[in-house]
C-alpha cells in the first residue's frame, strides 16, 4: 500500500468528523439566535473551521440546515428504538416514544430552537417540508402500531392526538414555556391514559 493509499482512511474519517462539527455548530448556532438567521461563517466559526470549508462539505446554508434536520431526526430515531427494544404493550411502548421525544438531548435549548426553525423553513423548502413529513409519518405510524392492539380502529386518532401534543409541546417550549422535560412527558401520558379508558 502506498502513502497515499494509507493517507485515505485517515482524510475520509477527518471528513466525517468535520461534518458531524459543523452539523452540531449549525444546531448550537440556530439555539443561540433562535432563528435561521445565521451565516456560514458563524456556523463555521464555532465549529473552529474556515467558512469556505463548510461551503465545500455543504455547498450552502440550506443544506447545512437539512443535515442538521437528519442529525437530529436520526438521533431522536437511535433514542426511540432503544427504548422500545424488547418493549411489549400498549402503554409500555408509547412510555418509550414519549421518553425518546423528551428526553435530555431531544428536548435540549437548541434542539427545541432548531426544530421550531425548521418548520419556517418547510415553508420554502422542498427539503424541508418532505423531512418533516417523514418525521410525522413516522410518528404517527409507531404511536398507530403501539396503540392498535388495545385501541383497534380507535389508534390512528389516538395516535394523530398523541403527536400533536409532541409536536404543541416543542413549539410551546420554543417560545420560552417553562415546562420541563418531566411535565411535557406527563402531559402526554396524561392524555395515553384518557385514550386507553376508552378501550375498556
Amino acid at each position: 500500500m502506498t502513502t497515499v493509499d494509507a493517507k485515505k482512511p485517515e482524510k475520509a474519517r477527518a471528513e466525517v468528523r468535520r461534518r458531524k462539527e459543523l452539523i452540531a455548530a449549525t444546531i448550537a448556532e440556530i439555539g443561540a439566535s433562535g432563528s435561521l438567521d445565521v451565516t456560514v461563517g458563524k456556523i463555521a466559526a464555532r465549529a473552529g473551521m474556515s467558512p469556505a470549508l463548510a461551503f465545500h462539505y455543504f455547498g450552502g446554508k440550506e443544506a447545512l440546515f437539512l443535515a442538521a434536520m437528519r442529525q437530529i431526526l436520526k438521533d431522536f430515531g437511535a433514542e426511540a428504538a432503544d427504548a422500545l427494544r424488547g418493549v411489549t404493550g400498549a402503554r409500555a411502548r408509547v412510555r418509550g416514544i414519549v421518553a425518546a421525544s423528551f428526553s435530555p438531548h431531544n428536548f435540549g435549548h437548541d434542539s427545541i430552537a432548531a426544530w421550531l426553525n425548521f418548520y419556517v423553513l418547510a415553508q420554502r423548502s422542498d427539503g424541508a417540508r418532505r423531512l418533516l413529513t417523514l418525521y410525522r409519518r413516522r410518528l404517527a405510524s409507531n404511536l398507530c402500531y403501539a396503540l392498535r392492539p388495545s385501541l383497534g380502529d380507535r389508534a390512528p386518532g389516538a395516535a394523530k392526538r398523541i403527536a400533536c401534543m409532541i409536536d404543541g409541546l416543542y413549539l410551546h417550549a420554543a417560545l420560552d414555556d417553562l415546562t420541563t422535560a418531566a411535565e411535557a412527558q406527563a402531559h402526554v401520558l396524561t392524555q395515553l391514559d384518557q385514550e386507553m379508558e376508552h378501550s375498556t
